[in-house]
């Protein structure tokens, strides 16, 4: 415990202050010197406590000259490769497109520049004329001329003027003669001369002339610098904020308060960048202009999803009433989708970030999911599940993450995956269900094994009581990647008690699990507390969300009060498909337009992923066990009928045969959307399935129905000969 100071010992700080100023020397750049070692056998005397500044004390006749500027040697855009690529990289870009802009204008200039020429030969006439003329002595013969009549007798003046009479007649002669010479000559020599040469001698004669015949706002070439959608102004900048209540109205005779800005308005890419200080004495934060975003832009003229503000903090300088803020020209998430660099890769490290988009400014995006868990929301056909599969797809290129995938609509997305996962869970059916709780129950043991594992190892193999890159491989422990997509599809078919079981265990393993290497991934396009509780969803670290109907169901999927704090994605429109808010943090968010990652692209991702697994022994549970996988890795065809109907019959060891029509159409509705009992017969004949039984049990009910060893055995036999666990 450390004691009270006494009362009565204190004193004026101000007082304090003013007198240590008053004593204390200039303040001057630090300054480092080198100490010396004495020799041996002496000691060094102790040093005051200003030794350190004893190069900078006023008797010190060095001191300005060994004093170190306190500024960068190099400038902010050369102190990196990166920074020096990037803008040498734009210097190109920039020297291309004018190349091409004034290229195509050359017929243009040209023209223009004739008819300058013509413009400046007409004036040096013009200005010549008097001189080839001889005028100039005309005006001196005129004058002695005056001067004779007004004395006579002054006959110096008259031989003058004679005189001054043969030179203007002499010179007239010769200047008409030289210029008649001159222009014959040119005329000639640019018949004579080779094409090349003639183009010199056109350029060396017009290039004068259309300097003469230039004219104060006349420009050869055009205003190259595309024009400006957006204007800003600090001016402007103030009357929005002043419009929006950020800033009190000056009261009579007194101006009124103004932001103060650290940078710009500067133009930034397709935008304007500033970023500014609030007034103190106002009452406002940073916050608070992040929340009156869709007012700044109304002011701005210009709409909200182009005004991207975030708070400036103190790690970069910044305070409470600091703001960012840059306004795009036009909305920057519209355009060609970029395709994902995962899709030319041919390895990727789970451990890595994953490369997820690009902001409003084009600044690549990239996700850390190892220890994290993740939440994808919004409306449907909005990219949400093109979104989600970006981060399952990155762990498709690492032969060490097992995959955990269930798909509550059990369509078309995710069944590329069953050449990859471990388990895969298809609809939300009765048996799906089962399947999933199931998959829970295997994943908990799993985590539980795993923890009691790491508990056992010593501290130099696992430090931190995590899972290492190390251990992975060492004891065969790979990264636990669990996807499930629809959420809300389960939770609506679910009786109460196992829906309360069901997000129990899921809370588990969002909660526990990434100490063991688990990596969560899913999503719902209901975010409400029926479809998705609260309690699964406040767990989750990482948030995305794509276009919501209101700020209410944009703070279910980003967390409450997001919106508020300027991540809402009810701004979004329909256009802005694949494009979302993504929350990383409590005070991290970025609008980003996720890369592109079609369907057979990413099935052919997951027959790469089945390669690797292959190679390094990795192929386990589901997929090792599939036939149908199995076979687009042999190269076998399987007719599709029967690939699709083992598909729905994941699950089940039989299926009534109007169950099997209605999960085909759920598959895929264009193909299957027709069928009947009899044609379905007759397709699954044609294509080698012969029945045992056309009647089959389910839960002690006989109907019409398949079953599944039949489908299996019109799969060629090398195929169900392969490995299978």
């Amino acid at each position: 415990m450390t004691q009270a100071p006494d009362m009565g010992s204190l004193h004026d700080l101000d007082e304090h202050r003013a007198a240590k100023e008053a004593t204390a020397p200039a303040a001057a750049p630090v300054t480092l010197v080198k100490p010396t070692t004495p020799p041996p056998g002496e000691t060094v005397p102790a040093e005051p406590d200003d030794a350190g500044e004893a190069v900078d004390r006023p008797d010190n006749p060095l001191a300005d000259w060994l004093t170190v500027p306190d500024a960068p040697v190099l400038p902010v855009w050369a102190r990196s490769r990166a920074s020096v690529v990037a803008n040498v990289t734009a210097l190109g870009r920039l020297t291309w497109w004018h190349t091409r802009y004034h290229g195509i204008r050359a017929p243009k200039y040209l023209m223009k520049a004739v008819l300058l020429a013509a413009r400046g030969f007409y004036r040096a006439c013009v200005g010549l004329w008097p001189t080839l003329s001889a005028q100039d002595h005309t005006a001196a013969v005129k004058a002695l001329k005056a001067q004779s009549k007004a004395r006579p007798e002054d006959v110096e003046l008259a031989v003058r003027l004679q005189a001054a009479h043969a030179e203007r007649t002499r010179t007239r002669r010769w200047r008409f003669g030289a210029a008649a010479i001159g222009v014959t000559t040119a005329a000639v020599g640019f018949t004579v001369a080779p094409p090349l040469v003639q183009v010199g001698m056109a350029a060396a004669v017009g290039t004068p002339l259309a300097y003469l015949g230039r004219g104060k706002e006349t420009h050869l070439l055009d205003q190259a610098a595309p024009p400006i959608r957006v204007d800003m102004s600090a001016q402007q900048l103030n009357d929005a904020l002043r419009a929006a209540g950020l800033l009190k109205s000056g009261k009579e005779g007194q101006d009124a308060p103004k932001v103060s800005c650290s940078m710009g308005p500067v133009r930034d890419g397709r935008g304007w960048a500033v970023i500014f200080d609030l007034p103190r004495g106002g009452g406002k934060t940073a916050s608070d202009v992040l929340a009156k975003r869709e007012v700044i832009a109304q002011e701005l003229g210009v709409d909200e999803i182009q005004v991207i503000m975030s708070r400036v903090r103190a790690a970069k300088g910044g305070n409470a009433g600091r703001v960012s803020m840059w306004v795009a020209d036009d909305d920057p998430y519209l355009g060609t989708p970029n395709p994902s660099p995962l899709e030319k890769a041919e390895r990727f490290s789970i451990w890595d970030p994953i490369p997820f988009g690009q902001d409003a400014r084009g600044t690549r995006v990239a996700i850390p999911v190892m220890w994290q868990s993740m939440f994808f929301g919004g409306l449907p056909r909005r990219g949400k599940t093109f979104s989600q599969r970006l981060l399952t797809a990155a762990g498709l290129l690492d032969a060490y993450v097992r995959h955990y995938v269930a798909d509550g609509k059990g369509g078309a997305d995710w069944m590329p995956m069953k050449a990859v996962a471990h388990r895969l869970v298809m609809g939300a059916e009765d048996d799906a269900i089962d399947a999933l709780k199931a998959m829970l129950a295997e994943l908990l043991a799993e985590m539980e094994r795993r923890f009691a594992l790491l508990r056992d190892l010593p501290t130099s193999v696992c430090p931190e009581g995590k899972l290492t890159p190390d251990i992975v491989t060492k004891y065969n422990l790979p990264v636990i990647f669990v996807t499930i997509d629809e959420l809300q599809e389960y939770f609506t078919a679910m009786e109460k008690d196992d829906r309360e079981q069901v997000i129990n265990d899921l809370c588990r393993i969002a909660r526990r699990g990434p100490a063991a290497g688990f990596i969560s991934n899913f999503a719902s396009q209901r975010p409400d507390a029926e479809s998705v509780p609260p309690k699964l969803r406040e767990i989750i670290t990482i948030r995305y969300s794509t276009q919501v109907v209101d700020r209410t169901s944009s703070d279910m999927v980003l967390g409450k009060g997001k919106a508020a704090q300027g991540a809402d994605a009810s701004v979004l429109s329909e256009e802005h498909k694949g494009v979302g808010v993504l929350v990383t943090g409590p005070a991290s968010y970025v609008t980003v337009r996720a890369d592109y990652l079609d369907g057979p692209t990413f099935a052919a991702l997951c027959r790469k992923g089945r390669a690797l697994r292959e190679a390094a022994g990795q192929l386990t549970g589901d997929a090792a066990g599939d036939v149908t996988a199995a076979a687009d890795a042999a190269g076998v065809t399987v007719p599709a009928i029967v690939s699709d109907v083992l598909e729905v019959m994941r699950h089940s060891p039989r299926m009534f045969t109007t169950d099997l029509l209605a999960a085909l159409v759920n598959l895929d509705e264009d193909t299957y959307g027709d069928f009947n009992a009899e044609r379905l017969a007759a397709e699954l004949e044609a294509a080698g399935v012969k029945r045992t039984s056309k009647q089959v049990k389910i839960s002690g009910t006989n109907g019409a129905g398949y079953q599944r060893r039949d489908i299996e055995d019109a799969v060629p036999a090398e195929i169900l000969l392969g490995p299978t666990g």
